[in-house]
C-alpha cells in the first residue's frame, strides 16, 4: 500500500471521566472512500474533529498529507486548508450571499483577490449545482441547497481530504438526494473522503471500505459487501441487523 494521506495512530479522547475514544488506529488511502457506521455515541463524530483538530485528542498522532497534525510547530490554519469539513449544521453566514460565503475562507485565509475567490467560488457553486443561487442568501434556499453551498465552500479550497460529519441527517427526506449526488460525483472525481452517515444505501454503493466503531473502538472494517452481507464480530451483526430493520 502506498503511503496513506491520512493516518491516526492509538487515538485517544476523554471529555473529563468519558472515554470516547480508546485507542483509534485508522488509514486512509488517497482517492479511497471510508464510511463510519456504527451506534449514537460509539466515538464517530469525535473521531472526525479528531482529524482536523476541532478536537484535542488526549494521546495518539495524526498525519495528513504529510503534515503532522499534533506537532506545536503545525499551522494549524494552513493545514485546515487540506482537510474540507462539512457539518450535520450547515454554518453558513446568514447575511452573507451563497458566493460571499464560499468564498470567505479564500480571502481571509488563502489570501485570493476577491476576483479570484469570486471566480473560484462561482465554479464551485457550479459544481454542486447551484451556479444560479450565488446571489441568494441562506434562508432564500432550502436545507439541501444549504449545505450544498457547505459542500463548495469546503471544495473551493481544493482541499486534499474530505470529511463528511453527519451531512444529511439535518435534512427533510426528498433533499437528501440532492447532497449524496454532489457526493458522488466528488467521490468519482477521486476526492479522498471520510464519510460518517446513516445513509447505508450510499455507503452499499459509493464506499470502498466501511469501518464499524462501537464503544470507541474500532470494531471490524472491510468492503461494503462483507461488512453489510457477513459481518464477522457479534457487535456489527446486531447493529446491522437492527438498521436493515427499520
Amino acid at each position: 500500500m502506498t503511503q496513506p494521506i491520512v493516518e491516526a495512530r492509538g487515538i485517544h479522547k476523554h471529555f473529563g471521566a468519558l472515554h470516547v475514544l480508546k485507542g483509534v488506529d485508522l488509514s486512509v488511502a488517497e482517492r479511497e472512500l471510508v464510511f463510519v457506521i456504527g451506534p449514537s455515541g460509539s466515538g464517530k463524530s469525535t473521531l472526525l474533529r479528531c482529524l482536523n483538530r476541532l478536537e484535542e485528542p488526549s494521546a495518539g498522532s495524526i498525519t495528513v498529507d504529510g503534515i503532522d497534525m499534533l506537532s506545536p510547530r503545525t499551522d494549524i490554519n494552513h493545514a485546515r486548508q487540506r482537510i474540507g469539513m462539512v457539518f450535520q449544521s450547515f454554518n453558513l453566514y446568514p447575511h452573507m450571499t451563497a458566493l460571499a460565503n464560499v468564498t470567505l475562507a479564500l480571502r481571509k485565509v488563502a489570501g485570493r483577490s476577491r476576483a479570484e475567490a469570486d471566480a473560484i467560488g462561482r465554479a464551485a457553486l457550479a459544481r454542486v449545482g447551484l451556479a444560479d443561487r450565488a446571489g441568494h442568501h441562506p434562508l432564500q434556499l432550502s436545507g439541501g441547497q444549504q449545505q450544498r453551498v457547505a459542500i463548495a465552500r469546503a471544495i473551493a479550497l481544493e482541499p486534499r481530504v474530505m470529511l463528511f460529519d453527519e451531512p444529511t441527517s439535518a435534512l427533510d427526506p426528498e433533499l437528501v438526494g440532492s447532497v449524496l449526488a454532489v457526493m458522488r460525483e466528488l467521490r468519482e472525481s477521486g476526492m479522498t473522503m471520510v464519510v460518517v452517515s446513516h445513509e447505508m444505501g450510499f455507503a452499499r454503493a459509493a464506499a470502498d471500505r466501511v469501518v464499524f466503531m462501537d464503544h470507541g473502538l474500532i470494531v471490524e472494517q472491510g468492503p461494503p459487501a462483507a461488512i453489510f452481507e457477513a459481518p464477522s464480530h457479534d457487535r456489527t451483526r446486531a447493529f446491522i441487523s437492527q438498521i436493515q430493520r427499520h
